[in-house]
């Protein structure tokens, strides 16, 4: 008889470096507008984003200068510790342990490349233990979330009484590119933020839900419909298709499907928890899995208090609706680069 893991606990944490949109657009527009014909024209994307402040590791001004791979990778390590050791100890206090209580730590990211990986570089700090497994996951960006949600809840299955930690980190601002010149780039400017996530899993009863379904759907020939270009002086988005109409025809679908090979159907769930992409993509996301124009609306919040942080972004929302009050059957869907949707199922415990 399947043990499924449960989710014992979640907890967020933010870097502290607020960045007003007005403020983020204005140095946007004399860093570009000289430069960029087309400027003006994309700017308008900083006032229709549906984000009002996002957070960052770096103070603005920090990005007014040339930045290549060893100042990115310097601030990506020092944020990214500072951020996983204040995510990842709220969900172990909020689990009622330690970081001598953890068996597994599954370590997500795909906006920074640290070797050693985060985990072993907060290890001290964390108090884990020497035989503790590690398990660093990159590359499955803005899915990243929900996937790494499900990694964790198999490995707990696999191994019931075993308590699993993951940790989401994302730092976005750091791919903020002066010297790229494209659409993508100012959107990515007007749209990312920085943030990390944390939950613990073990098989078992109690906590706030059992994870009863995990899935992905991979369209074919979607490898460029979003991802990072490498180049010598860090990472570049690419947006090559329109995400919105991509997820108002294709995540409907798709969804339906993980869920029909867990035995679920789409009336069964009761509160769907998305990745808010962008205010398009939200608005996209209530088309496709046929609800009410508004019904996202924690979504929205997340996406106007803090942008889009790329993986740690859903688990924000989910953590507002996990304080609303988780309702039985809650589907927490995620897209992100492959093209690939990610979808776990959590059932509220008794």
């Amino acid at each position: 008889m399947r043990n499924p893991a449960h989710l014992l606990s979640l907890a967020t944490a933010s870097p502290p470096f607020q960045l007003d949109q007005t403020d983020v657009a204005a140095v946007a527009g004399e860093m570009f507008s000289l430069r960029y014909d087309d400027f003006e024209r994309l700017s308008k994307v900083f006032t229709t984003s549906g984000i009002e402040t996002r957070q960052s590791v770096r103070p603005l001004d920090w990005y007014r200068q040339t930045l290549g791979w060893p100042e990115r990778t310097a601030a990506f390590i020092e944020g990214g510790e500072a951020l996983f050791i204040e995510a990842a100890g709220r969900a172990l206090k909020a689990a009622g342990l330690s970081g001598a209580d953890v068996d597994t730590v599954v370590t997500v990211t795909s906006t920074g490349v640290a070797t050693p990986s985060l985990e072993a570089r907060v290890s001290a700090a964390m108090g884990f233990r020497p035989d503790v497994s590690r398990v660093p996951v990159f590359g499955l960006g803005c899915a990243a979330g929900v996937s790494g949600l499900s990694i964790g809840a198999r490995l707990a299955e696999a191994r019931p009484g075993t308590n699993v930690l993951v940790v989401v980190i994302e730092l976005c601002t750091l791919s903020f590119r002066l010297d790229l010149l494209t659409k993508a780039n100012i959107v990515a400017t007007a749209l990312f933020g920085d943030g990390a996530a944390a939950c613990v899993l073990r098989a078992g009863d109690g906590g706030l839900a059992s994870v009863e379904a995990t899935g992905e759907h991979t369209w074919p020939d979607t490898l460029d419909v979003m991802g990072w270009a490498v180049d010598p002086m860090g990472f570049g988005v690419i947006f090559a298709q329109a995400i919105p109409p991509f997820a108002r025809t294709k995540v409907g679908p798709a969804v339906s499907g993980i869920l029909a090979n867990a035995g679920l159907s789409m009336a069964e769930i009761d509160r769907f928890v998305c990745h808010p992409g962008g205010r398009k993509v939200v608005s996209s996301l209530e088309s496709a899995l046929a609800l009410e124009s508004g019904t996202l609306d924690h979504e929205r919040d997340v996406l106007r208090e803090h942008g889009n942080m790329s993986s740690p972004t859903v688990l924000f929302v989910l953590e507002r609706v996990l304080k609303q009050g988780l309702p039985d059957m809650t589907a927490i869907t995620a897209l992100g680069p492959g093209f690939t949707a990610s979808c776990a199922v959590l059932r509220r415990a008794a």
